[in-house]
């Protein structure tokens, strides 16, 4: 009698059931059930449960996966990842546990995904095997793009307080300064982070680290949020610096949320790119990069590309290139666009080169290249709101350099309590040129300054 009632307690006090499948299930691997769907548990459960923004389960009420972590930087558990994840598809959960690392050693698919957790308390490490990385990967032709992996589907969260590392430093020792968009560039750098053909993606808790290029791209992707995020990217090599790994890319994307979040890269801090719209930055702290830019748009001959509604709140730029930007391509093969209702509001920059600027001639494009073929991105409707702090005065006393290309249409420009000096001197100015309409400051030609 006494044995019938252990077996029967047994699963009410147990952490976690493993089942058994009928498929082969990796080594090391486990199943287990929400308490509240076994068998006695469920009678005793509430009808009504908790469900999530996009109303579905709570951490609590999934079946949670588990797999073998990694022996060593070599040990690739790539099957046995993807083998969870589509376990843990529609409904379920996926536990790195803390204090675990798990390699991946190949290329992943992961577009399948309905309604999955996955909970990241280690570190997932992908590994430096450039050969095969460059031979094995998933590629976009804009910016000849690649990556490791690719997430997609509806409705994917991914949070805890681990680390998905890049494992950059190989990648950045064997690029030798080839940048991506160097038209003869050979050498792709794989993202850390893609999305595409997404809808609904939390990424929240998470330190990325060390990626080899861009640390996040978003393509064709609806409402992604990330929050409370750590990026950086350095190199324990002084002779090869990290290169091109931006925190935030995006292209075809509706509704891109980042707050709470700190980035320390040596490139753009956060970047979208075409046809990016809705946008929401708040809390956000940069170190060392190339700012909070709107764009690059207009790269490819006769594509039209735009970014619009973007509320940017509450952003630290310390000893970066740039502070607030906006930038588009010239040149005689580039498109058109425009970059319309942009709010830059409460952004404290320091010894920054550029605190505020528009760059109308990017990439690396000479003045007399740049006035034979001028930029077609209009730029309309664009809001700078107490910006301040201090440049570092590479630029002189400009601290904000606001010039319109002649092959495009800016109006709409208004500055707002800008208290930003200069240690070249003083009194700090302002460059405007082919500005529509009244800034709301005093500014002087690029001419005069």
């Amino acid at each position: 009698m006494k044995l019938c009632l252990l077996l029967l307690v047994a699963p009410l006090v147990s952490g976690s059931v493993t089942l058994i499948e009928d498929d082969l299930v990796p080594i090391g691997a486990s199943i287990s059930l929400p308490r509240s769907t076994r068998p006695i548990l469920s009678r005793l459960s509430y009808s009504h449960k908790e469900k999530d923004n996009w109303g579905n389960a709570l951490e609590k009420d999934r079946k949670k996966i588990t797999i073998r972590s990694s022996k060593n930087d070599h040990d690739d558990i790539s099957d046995d990842f993807l083998w969870a994840m589509k376990k843990a598809n529609h409904g379920g959960l996926v536990h790195l546990e803390k204090g675990k690392k798990y390699v991946i050693g190949k290329k992943l698919d992961l577009t399948f995904l309905k309604d999955v957790y996955v909970k990241l308390d280690g570190e997932l490490k992908f590994t430096n095997d450039i050969k095969y990385w460059q031979a094995n990967n998933f590629y976009y032709d804009f910016q000849k793009s690649i990556t490791f992996w690719v997430w997609g589907g509806k409705d994917i969260k991914i949070y805890g307080s681990g680390v998905i590392n890049g494992n950059g430093q190989a990648w950045w020792d064997g690029f030798s300064g080839a940048e991506i968009l160097d038209p003869n560039n050979k050498y792709y750098r794989p993202i850390l982070f893609l999305t595409d053909n997404a809808t609904n993606v939390e990424v929240t808790g998470l330190h990325l680290k060390d990626s080899p290029c861009w640390t996040t791209f978003m393509v064709r992707t609806k409402n992604v949020v990330f929050d409370n995020i750590y990026i950086d990217a350095v190199s324990t090599n002084a002779s090869s610096l990290p290169k091109n790994t931006d925190g935030f890319d995006s292209l075809n994307v509706d509704g891109l949320t980042v707050t709470n979040t700190r980035v320390n890269v040596g490139d753009d801090c956060f970047s979208p790119k075409p046809n990016t719209t809705n946008i929401l930055v708040r809390n956000l702290w940069c170190n060392g990069t190339h700012g909070v830019s709107m764009g690059s748009i207009g790269q490819y001959a006769g594509v039209k590309d735009y970014i619009s509604n973007a509320w940017i709140e509450n952003v630290t730029l310390l000893n970066g290139q740039n502070g607030a930007r906006l930038k588009a391509w010239a040149g005689p093969s580039v498109g058109y666009g425009y970059i319309d209702n942009i709010t830059y509001k409460d952004i404290h920059i320091e010894n920054t080169d550029n605190p505020v600027v528009l760059d109308q001639c990017y990439f690396n494009i000479n003045e007399t290249t740049c006035a034979a073929y001028p930029s077609k991105v209009n730029i309309t409707n664009v809001n700078f709101l107490n910006i301040y702090g201090t440049s570092s005065g590479k630029e002189g006393r400009v601290v904000a350099d606001l010039t319109c290309s002649p092959g495009a249409t800016c109006s709409g420009i208004h500055l707002e309590n800008i208290n930003i000096t200069s240690p070249a001197g003083s009194p700090p100015e302002i460059v405007c040129d082919n500005i529509q309409g009244d800034i709301g400051v005093e500014c002087i030609p690029a001419s005069e300054a």
